[in-house]
């Protein structure tokens, strides 16, 4: 038909009226698919660059299908999507009640109230001895230390032992940028951490011109090596102060100056080692409750060097029994898979990364955590062949996998016993600290998507629900971008374009799967944690618990019970077993 016809409007016309009625024959599901692949191609295509590749997948959880693909299989750098393999893992390996322990031993004996040997601070990985899980970062230490005092310690007549032998692998990896190393992000991985391995400074100026400016750390008694250089220079001076390190291990250098009455100048750094960190900021928990240290503090990173080494081997008929003289045991594993995803907090990522690898081989090495994560998925059915994974954080550029594999990732967990842990620690689009994206649209409460950004790359994987509540795990990855802010746009345009997504305005839901109370896998709410809310007191969680006020008293001795705060942790103690 049209042939004959010689206007070009008119054979356009003619044309457009013969493909209306094909689109019009099609079923009316057909249709929304096609216009759905046809909506998201336009959105990838307006953003194309020269040698920017895509690569994504959409399929439906709850009809199998798949709505929407661009090149899924191509193996691309996935940032801090790969966050998702790493807490997929660990669910299957580590399980989410599995929680960290961390010890202070001897194997010396205490006479007269002095330990008449070494006190060994014992790290087995634990990345949460900070802030972000208790009111204050030294609480952990505090509570270590009364546990020193009640077993009768107020001298240490040997060395305080920084222990980090239970993850001897590098703790810096060599495929991280050596220019992130000094900044937050890229923290050492240590099975002894504490603060996150970060340590800020804050330079004051003296109180005339002349004399160096006052350096202080945040935590003190951090035992770094700084040199200050710097001046504080007259009133008014133009400020050039410089904080310093080219290199981790180098000393902090203090440089320029700071004019008289400046405001305080700040800079947030790695520190260069976390054990010798933590047993600095703990030897100085333990001054101040009048617990003496005689001997210098010593790390020791290698197994053969550890206090525990051959302690099961039955030929060291002669060692001295080593005792644990304290203990502190971390939030269960479903409270930090949502620190990993909802923060994307690599250190987190990296010490659990670490963490299967020593479960499953016996080693804390990048390797071995990764044949763990690679066996652990394909377990339950993942194609693992062509993924790269150099680290747990996604920090190393190298890591490779694809918009196929994320997606496989989220069908599989949702068929798992897990899935309910898994979905809690996505983000949630439209919230305030978690995705802050895509508000005001039908993906906001809805979406919920682990994000990825490096340079150069920006990825976006994730759940969300249709209009008529079908569930769609998505991937959206790309490289050689000049501009994550503009694929982060295109990213928000397939979110919440998919959550608009209908297959037949007259169709039932195919599936309406019940919707998972997230305050029961996450946010405290485990049988040993609990994190307070606004309009509770400590009497009322305690009858929540079946407790007694004197039980919660004892168990969380370091609080004010009439002054507990929003936002706080408290410790529920578990009958039979301790707390």
């Amino acid at each position: 038909p049209g042939h004959g016809v010689k206007s070009p409007a008119l054979r356009f016309l003619l044309g457009l009226s013969i493909s209306l009625v094909a689109l019009e024959s099609q079923p009316v599901e057909a249709q929304e698919v096609s216009e759905l692949q046809a909506d998201l191609s336009q959105m990838l295509d307006a953003y194309s660059w020269k040698d920017a590749r895509w690569g994504v997948l959409v399929v439906s959880l709850d009809q199998s299908d798949t709505l929407f693909s661009e090149s899924p299989d191509s193996a691309l750098s996935p940032a801090s999507n790969l966050k998702l393999l790493t807490t997929a893992a660990a669910l299957r390996i580590l399980g989410p009640d599995f929680r960290f322990q961390t010890y202070l031993l001897s194997d010396s004996n205490i006479a007269n109230d002095v330990l008449e040997g070494d006190l060994v601070l014992y790290g087995t990985g634990d990345p949460g001895i900070s802030d972000l899980f208790f009111q204050e970062r030294e609480d952990v230490l505090e509570l270590l230390a009364d546990q020193l005092e009640e077993a009768g310690v107020r001298t240490v007549t040997g060395d305080l032992v920084a222990d980090a032998s239970h993850l001897p692998g590098p703790l810096r990896p060599y495929s991280w940028d050596p220019e992130d190393l000094n900044d937050h992000f890229a923290a050492p991985i240590s099975a002894l951490s504490f603060n996150e391995n970060v340590v800020s400074f804050r330079v004051t100026p003296s109180d005339r011109s002349g004399p160096r400016p006052e350096v202080h750390t945040i935590p003190e008694s951090a035992g770094l090596d700084v040199h200050n250089l710097a001046i504080t220079s007259p009133r008014g001076t133009r400020p050039h102060l410089s904080i310093l390190r080219e290199y981790p291990l180098d000393p902090i250098r203090i440089e320029g100056g700071i004019a008289l009455g400046a405001r305080d100048a700040w800079r947030q750094m790695t520190v260069p080692s976390p054990p010798h960190f933590a047993a600095s900021v703990f030897r100085n928990v333990l001054l101040e409750r009048g617990i003496r240290i005689l001997g210098n503090i010593r790390v020791v990173e290698s197994p053969d060097k550890s206090v525990l080494t051959g302690i099961t081997s039955p030929t060291h008929h002669e060692r001295p029994r080593v005792r644990i003289l304290a203990k502190h045991t971390s939030p269960p594993l479903s409270e930090y898979i949502s620190v990993i995803n909802k923060r994307s907090n690599n250190l987190f990522a990296e010490l659990v990364f670490r963490t299967m690898g020593r479960t499953q081989e016996g080693l804390g090495s990048p390797e071995a955590s990764a044949r763990a994560v690679s066996v652990a998925l394909t377990e339950i059915g993942v194609p693992m062949e062509s993924v790269v994974q150099l680290d747990g954080s996604g920090l190393a550029a190298g890591n490779r996998t694809s918009a196929s594999t994320f997606v496989s990732v989220l069908q599989r967990m949702a068929e798992t016993e897990t899935w309910n842990h898994y979905w809690a620690s996505l983000p949630q689009a439209g919230t305030r600290r978690e995705l802050r994206r895509m508000y005001q649209t039908a993906a906001a409460g809805n979406l919920r998507a682990k994000t990825g950004t490096i340079e150069g790359v920006s990825a976006l994987s994730g759940i969300v629900r249709s209009r008529d509540h079908e569930r769609l795990a998505f991937s959206i990855l790309l490289n050689g971008t000049p501009s994550t802010t503009r694929a982060k746009r295109v990213e928000n345009l397939v979110g919440a374009r998919l959550a608009e997504f209908v297959r037949s305005p007259e169709r039932e839901p195919s599936a309406i799967v019940e919707e998972i109370d997230e305050r029961t896998v996450v946010s405290g709410q485990s049988s040993q944690r609990y994190q307070v809310v606004s309009g509770d007191n400590l009497s009322s969680i305690a009858y929540r618990y079946g407790l007694t006020l004197n039980e919660m008293l004892q168990a969380n001795p370091r609080i004010e019970p009439n002054r507990i705060l929003a936002g706080q942790w408290l410790t529920i103690p578990q009958r039979g077993g301790g707390s």
